[in-house]
């Protein structure tokens, strides 16, 4: 195992394992761990889904194999929803075919066969980092899992938001091209004791309070910040980055 290294300040990266073999993922997880990298390990899409809602992601390392979701597939997602994140496939399918189908169709960063040098995972980890965060978007707003609030680009102000706020901005910001369907919003606000979701009235009601507040903080805005797609829902319109 690799010495840590306190000047590669790896520590300001998030990396996330999708592995479903437990005892690998555990090892990743550890070693990452060791080497200063804030490291969180899942073993399916739908697993990594519920944590992006509750941890900003840099680097994912990903196995094709998956219960449910294909890791390609996954990949994919991730590049289409964030295309500034860090991918790296971590597989043991070693065809040219699985690899150009990795780079074209996942959008993977890296590819990597195993059985995996700890040592190589670890620097290609820190060299993704440094391209994730030099992409950065400083014009982005940031959205504060922990904290519940929103702070404008470039400014000191935040905005305190409601927990169904929260959730909308989350679900909205990981969405393809931003958008998504009225009822699937809808549906995410249903409560534990119903499956009934929230009804399309509350729901415009919650968006249409969301703007005001948006538009207090930031009255230079051209577009309302989530805007009405006719025929399929809404669609978030001002850049956002979550943050724990």
């Amino acid at each position: 195992m690799i010495a840590n290294n306190s000047s590669l300040n790896s520590s300001q990266y998030v990396v996330a394992i999708v592995e479903d073999d437990v005892l690998l993922r555990q090892e990743i997880v550890s070693h990452l761990k060791a080497n200063q990298f804030e490291t969180h390990g899942v073993s399916s899409a739908a697993a990594l889904d519920d944590l992006v809602t509750l941890r900003p992601i840099d680097i994912y390392i990903i196995d094709l194999n998956l219960p449910g979701e294909s890791g390609i597939s996954l990949c994919k997602r991730l590049r289409e929803r964030t295309p500034n994140v860090g991918i790296v496939i971590m597989t043991a399918r070693v065809a040219l075919h699985d690899r150009l189908t990795g780079y074209s169709h996942g959008g993977a960063d890296f590819y990597l066969t195993k059985p995996v040098s700890p040592e190589e995972l670890t620097m290609v980890v820190q060299n993704l980092g440094k391209r994730v965060k030099k992409l950065d978007n400083a014009n982005d707003w940031l959205l504060s899992l922990r904290d519940r609030t929103l702070q404008s680009p470039g400014q000191f102000e935040k905005i305190r938001l409601t927990n169904r706020e929260k959730i909308l901005l989350v679900a909205l910001s990981q969405a393809n091209e931003f958008t998504l369907e009225s009822g699937v919003l809808c549906d995410l606000f249903s409560d534990e004791d119903s499956d009934e979701g929230m009804s399309k009235h509350a729901l415009e009601e919650l968006i249409a309070r969301f703007r005001k507040k948006i538009k207090a903080l930031d009255a230079s805005l051209s577009e309302p910040a989530i805007k009405s797609v006719w025929g399929v829902g809404y669609q978030l319109c001002i850049p956002i980055s979550l943050v724990y």
